[in-house]
């Protein structure tokens, strides 16, 4: 059968070499050591291989390359048929999720994974591009899910037939409006009524008490106290301004309100007074400049405000905080978001702020993405494929930043994270893909792709496993485990480059021109 296609003198080389040698894993050894031969050869036309012969060569590079060089030289996309095969033999897994999830959430958290487990909430946002569920296999579980009784909302550029309601976004502005969701789910659910205040004082980061600094005649937030509150707010006495980014109109400061407590000779305060602050929720006797309701069109992030950034009606956005709300506190935390991909280059704040719903309403475990071990994918190309670059991540900063990446690189930022302890695989001798990418990192042995530009498309995945079976020994088949999130969930990233970014706090950034690498991307908040 011609199930795979290959380069044509690449296998004739190979079944050269291997019939002298009979072992796949010296044939592929010897094959690679001589690049003056074997290079020149990959650039060839692709011909049909059958896909015993495509698993046995695909297998001799992985096992050769694994025992030679490290297993971490051998790379698969997260999604590419082989990558269970790779992460199970300790090679890199390279992930496209958002670094998100894990940042609020934590870096294990479980969520529904599989299209049936989420097709089991009563409540489903699917939230941006290339979603899971319109792809056909996943279709039956959103028919199933609805005859249920779920109800589905899509939110993206484009709208959906699968959906019961859809809100059409303009590109790269689902930031504005998960924040102005926030807003009404803080104002209705937090101070109107206290329907999620047990949840977060014992799951979230709301009453964990935080420092506040001078800064010019006001107070700008600082890092946690390691101490908590025993309740959400320490409102009732004394009250300072404080200074919050704002990007919708240029790198800008708000100025607003926070109640406070004298600890020694610091105020502090809670994050959930924060963020009322930076979500714009007024209450009596704040100091600053608040919203004057919903309907306030001038300040973030009020229902109004995101209709003009993100063209979605006020009264809908409005709707449809109350619908998550209310189903959320009927169910239990029944919700769900489904995340795709968002076209903005500061999706991280975006996904975060859609985060923040599901922390808000107590559900936690709606983040239908696993977590888990992973390679971004992104960083592993910046590092691996890309030259130097001449974007000055600094820019960035926010109005009142200290100047950390000041005339820095996202790639020079890179390697500072590296070198703290942030995960990263070594360059790939062997790497499997289920779509092209570019750019390639240089120097690789054998590409399994879909293209031109790949060595050999991908065998039956069950004759690779045989295959690497028989030269190694047994492959574990069930993958790794996923753990349940420990700890609180977080909607204060209390790192210095959050706050040097103005992100250590839920906000929205307009699209606009990005840099190839936030250095915000790079946090791990332990």
């Amino acid at each position: 059968m011609g199930g795979s296609q290959v380069n044509q003198a690449l296998v004739r080389l190979y079944f050269e070499v291997r019939n002298g040698l009979r072992d796949p894993v010296a044939a592929w050894a010897k094959l690679t050591a001589n690049p003056q031969e074997y290079q020149p050869a990959r650039g060839e036309r692709r011909v049909p291989l059958d896909d015993a012969t495509a698993a046995e060569l695909v297998a001799a590079a992985i096992v050769h390359t694994a025992d030679e060089h490290g297993p971490e030289r051998v790379a698969a996309l997260a999604s590419s048929p082989l990558a269970r095969l790779v992460g199970e033999l300790g090679g890199a897994v390279l992930t496209e999720h958002p670094c998100a999830p894990e940042q609020v959430l934590g870096p294990r958290f479980a969520g529904p994974s599989r299209a049936e487990d989420w097709a089991r909430a009563a409540y489903v946002l699917l939230w941006g591009e290339n979603n899971r569920l319109v792809r056909s296999a996943d279709t039956p579980w959103v028919i199933a899910g609805r005859y249920k009784g779920q109800k589905v909302v899509a939110i993206g550029t484009h709208p959906t037939r699968l959906s019961d309601e859809t809100l059409v976004v303009r590109p790269g502005t689902d930031g504005a409006l998960a924040m102005a969701m926030g807003h009404v789910l803080l104002k209705e659910f937090f101070l109107d009524r206290t329907p999620f205040a047990g949840q977060a004082m014992e799951h979230t980061d709301l009453p964990l008490l935080v420092r506040l600094r001078e800064r010019e005649e006001a107070y700008v937030p600082g890092g946690l106290t390691g101490g908590a509150c025993d309740r959400l707010s320490v409102y009732g006495g004394e009250a300072v301004e404080v200074l919050l980014p704002r990007f919708d109109d240029g790198p800008g400061v708000l100025r607003r309100g926070v109640p406070v407590l004298r600890d020694g000779g610091e105020l502090v305060t809670t994050v959930f007074d924060l963020l009322l602050a930076v979500y714009g929720v007024a209450r009596p006797r704040m100091p600053g400049v608040w919203p004057r309701g919903y309907d306030d069109r001038a300040e973030p992030y009020t229902p109004a405000w995101q209709e003009a950034c993100t063209g979605v009606a006020a009264s809908r956005t409005v709707k449809i905080a109350r619908e998550l709300g209310v189903t959320a506190e009927k169910t239990g935390g029944g919700c769900v978001i489904v995340p795709g991909r968002l076209e903005t280059p500061h999706s991280d704040t975006a996904y975060r702020a859609m985060l923040a719903l599901l922390v808000l309403t107590g559900c936690g475990g709606g983040w239908a993405q696993a977590g888990g071990a992973g390679v971004p994918l992104v960083p592993y190309l910046c590092l691996h494929a890309c030259g130097e670059d001449r974007s000055d991540v600094g820019a960035l900063s926010w109005a009142l930043a200290d100047g950390l990446f000041a005339h820095k690189t996202s790639r020079s930022v890179l390697l500072e994270a590296v070198r703290d302890g942030w995960p990263m695989a070594p360059p790939p001798r062997v790497l499997a893909l289920p779509r092209p990418i570019y750019p390639l990192p240089p120097d690789v042995d054998l590409i399994v792709g879909p293209d031109d530009h790949c060595d050999l498309s991908s065998p039956d995945t069950e004759l690779v496993v045989a295959a690497v079976t028989r030269m190694i020994g047994r492959v574990d088949p069930a993958g790794p485990r996923r753990m349940p999130t420990a700890g609180r969930m977080r909607l204060l990233l209390d790192h210095a480059w959050m706050h040097e970014y103005g992100e250590a706090l839920p906000t929205y950034r307009p699209p606009g021109l990005g840099v190839p690498l936030k250095p915000t991307q790079l946090v791990r908040v332990r």
